[in-house]
């Protein structure tokens, strides 16, 4: 057990640039989607209508979530390159100004007399290392070593992957009658589902494993719960 503990610690340390994304779409492609069907079998309705219900909003709403992720990023990639084009701009320019921000930044942090400025010196001596200086020292920005399509793609298929966990039974009972209660089986796998991508969370948010567990199964029964009741009355109320 330990052995496999390591070995999933060091897959999961080898894929963590992306890992967020992973577990954030897959939070939502899982609670979403179960959402959906609990909605629909509190309103009563039959099995192609849950399935027709669950595939669009799985395909639309992960799609959605892909799109601003993707967008997200490649926003904030823009915005560094921009400001990175402005820095060499001035280095080329306006050299002066230039040493006298990286002076003052290195002054602040209680450099002075001849070591500032051989610091100075050591740090506009390339246009590269002056202005990766000043974007991480005056505008604290950093450039992000992530691909926006990379982003948007692991986000859709984690929405994708997770959420399709609550329609699996369905999919089976629209080909072959299910032997068992398709929501009670249906909430017992997506639980399980919402242990594991938990479980994941804590990677990204470095908390406790119990604490990601317990606050994905607690998100995920609230939403199909309240939408379990709104489809329930709403059937009631309309027909």
């Amino acid at each position: 057990m330990e052995r496999t503990a390591e070995r999933a610690g060091g897959f999961l340390h080898q894929h963590q640039k992306y890992l967020g994304e992973f577990v954030y779409g897959g939070i939502d492609g899982s609670i979403t989607t179960f959402a959906v069907v609990a909605g629909a079998v509190g309103a009563g309705l039959d099995t192609s209508i849950i399935l027709i219900l669950g595939f669009a909003n799985l395909l639309a709403d992960g799609f959605s979530m892909s799109v601003g992720a993707y967008l997200s990023a490649k926003s904030e990639q823009d915005n560094f390159l921009k400001h990175q084009k402005q820095e060499y701009e001035e280095v080329r320019n306006r050299p002066h100004e230039g040493r006298e921000e990286v002076r003052a930044i290195y002054r602040q942090k209680g450099f002075s007399g001849k070591l500032l400025e051989q610091v100075v010196d050591v740090i506009t001596a390339q246009p590269e290392r002056w202005v990766d200086t000043m974007m991480k020292e005056e505008l604290e920005m950093m450039e992000a070593n992530r691909s926006p399509w990379t982003i948007g793609l692991v986000t859709y298929l984690a929405f994708i992957l997770m959420g399709l966990i609550p329609l699996l039974l369905y999919v089976y009972d629209f080909l072959r009658p299910f032997p068992g209660d398709l929501f009670t089986w249906t909430c017992i796998g997506t639980g399980v589902a919402f242990v594991g991508v938990g479980w994941l969370k804590t990677y990204v948010t470095e908390t406790s494993t119990w604490k990601g567990i317990i606050e994905t199964l607690i998100l995920g029964v609230l939403a199909a719960g309240v939408a379990y009741y709104v489809g329930f009355f709403l059937e009631r109320l309309i027909t």
